[in-house]
């Protein structure tokens, strides 16, 4: 049985797949790892090979990350934190509450339909009694509702017919909003020259970024740092929330990575300008 969520497997494959990324980049092996970090080999393995599902508790697992994580050189502490340990209540015990919740709510005392019935009693009565005053009562208070809705809808002016306006070019909104542009080629005569990367965080973000190859960093970042990398053939940028990472190439105008809340990771390459640089976004 999992012990994990959706969102928290989601977590999970991308800093497995990370860890496992720059493990093999630095050459350490699996088993190096285990005698470090005291964990046991089997449940690195299946952290790994993305076999959620026999690992232990979520607490349990955000250790582990940390504890890897730190052996092969990344920030451990960082990367762990990405990973959430909070588990919301299962659906059946959600589903009974709701259901006592709504026994209670609907539950009514017991005078209330005792005093119903005396009334409905009463009235019986005082018809048998007095059919004709009752009779006579009822016209009066229907003929008094019928002149007073009457007199209020005569008192009420028309009411115009509606007309359908456009909006301005302003409120109305577009069908087809332009995309960012997330890669801005730098100019033609820089085709020798290596490519510099700046990133500017307007909000959190967890990131990874690659440099000819070689990661050279993983981890979050805060809103309002800014990085800067160079790369001899090409620079990749992996964020969790692309929507908050501006960025910015060889000094061209800052532009967001890509949509608020989405994985997306970009390559940059010093080509010209006529070439479409790799991107690849999730």
């Amino acid at each position: 049985m999992s012990l994990l969520e959706d969102v928290q497997k989601e977590q999970l494959q991308e800093i497995s797949k990370t860890l496992k990324q720059v493990r093999q980049e630095k050459s350490i092996q699996l088993e190096q790892v285990a005698i470090k970090t005291n964990i046991r080999l089997a449940c690195l393995k299946a952290l790994d090979a993305g076999k959620f599902d026999e690992l232990p508790e979520p607490v349990y697992i955000q250790g582990f990350i940390r504890r890897y994580a730190d052996v092969i050189g990344l920030d451990g502490a960082s990367l762990a934190k990405t990973f959430s340990t909070e588990v919301q209540p299962s659906m059946v015990e959600k589903t009974s509450g709701h259901k006592a919740a709504s026994k209670r709510k609907f539950s009514l005392p017991l005078f209330i339909p005792y005093t119903v019935l005396l009334i409905v009693a009463a009235g019986g009565l005082m018809y048998v009694l007095n059919p004709q005053f009752s009779a006579e009562s009822l016209v009066k208070k229907l003929n008094l509702g019928t002149s007073k809705k009457t007199t209020a809808a005569l008192s009420q002016p028309a009411p115009l017919p509606k007309t359908e306006s456009l909006p301005s070019a302003a409120q109305a909104p577009a069908e087809n909003p332009p995309t960012p542009l997330t890669v801005v080629a730098p100019p033609k005569d820089s085709l020798s020259q290596a490519v510099a990367v700046t990133l500017e965080l307007q909000g959190k973000s967890w990131l990874q970024v690659k440099v000819d190859g070689k990661t050279e960093f993983v981890g979050n970042l805060n809103k309002g740092q800014r990085k800067t990398w160079t790369a001899k053939k090409q620079l990749t940028v992996r964020s969790g929330n692309a929507g908050v990472v501006l960025v910015s190439v060889n000094n061209q105008p800052a532009t967001p990575l890509g949509t608020t809340g989405k994985i997306k990771e970009v390559t940059f390459t010093p080509q010209v300008t006529n070439q479409q640089p790799k991107v690849n976004g999730q």
